[in-house]
């Protein structure tokens, strides 16, 4: 009887130690976050200069006109198209694929290429053939970043301020998961026609001073997972299945013995 009952505690074990075998080999990863970051010390590096974004083929842009003239106000601020959900409207003029917006009385106006400010100032200028000391409010709609892969919320989002690094895409994005590789994060950029892909090393503190630590609009930003995750996905339900079959033969033989 005691013979049996050391089986039965022995086979248990066995069972156990197989089942965290499975589900914790590859728990042990990095996931600290510039995790070569010396913990007792202060750190600092020079700052990398931002390039600032520039109106590309797609783009949305606001462009809101303030004069003395309440009529001029009317007819410039009356064109564009209506974007936004039924309580957030605003009207935006489209950039269309030769840079190129329509505004109402000018025509068309070159404004792809061009950082915000320079857009404002060439707008400013040409309204003023029109308008006397003219206001000209410009801005950026469809700032946006996409975040896919290993992270707990993926989506698209607007960032209102046009100003978004890694970290903070993310963190929209509700981090990633612990299958995420924060070793091997890919930023996939287009510019001027061309489509880049760069991948960055979050668990190295010099991320901060690549290029595209900040991000650009329609960047897209993809985590993505380790192997165990593709593993997880495919041989879990063989997993149990093993698990189950295991603890079936383990309770037969059991039964026999006592």
């Amino acid at each position: 009887m005691k013979k049996s009952l050391n089986m039965k505690i022995n086979i248990t074990k066995i069972l156990l130690l197989l089942a965290t075998v499975i589900f914790t080999s590859c728990a042990s990863r990095n996931l600290v976050y510039f995790s070569d970051l010396p913990q007792k010390s202060q750190y600092s590096t020079n700052a990398v200069s931002v390039a600032e974004p520039k109106i590309q083929p797609g783009d949305l842009l606001s462009i809101k006109l303030s004069s003395l003239s309440a009529e001029s106000n009317a007819i410039f601020n009356a064109g564009g198209v209506v974007v936004g959900g039924q309580n957030n409207n605003e009207t935006g003029y489209l950039v269309d694929k030769n840079d190129m917006i329509t505004f109402p009385i000018i025509g068309k106006v070159k404004l792809g290429g061009l950082t915000n400010e320079q857009a404002r100032e060439k707008m400013t200028k040409e309204v003023t053939r029109y308008v006397k000391d003219p206001i000209v409010n410009l801005r950026l709609i469809n700032f946006r970043v996409t975040v896919i892969g290993e992270v707990s919320r993926p989506n698209t989002f607007n960032v209102a301020n046009e100003k978004i690094n890694l970290l903070e895409a993310l963190g929209m994005a509700g981090d990633m998961t612990a299958f995420g590789k924060r070793e091997n994060v890919l930023v996939i950029r287009e510019k001027d026609g061309q489509k880049t892909m760069a991948r960055v090393n979050l668990n190295d503190k010099e991320v901060i001073n690549s290029p595209y630590f900040h991000l650009q609009q329609n960047d897209v930003v993809y985590v993505e997972p380790i192997p165990a995750r593709a593993a997880q996905a495919n041989n879990s339900g063989r997993f149990l299945s093993i698990i189950v079959g295991l603890t079936s033969v383990a309770t037969l033989v059991l039964s026999r013995l006592l």
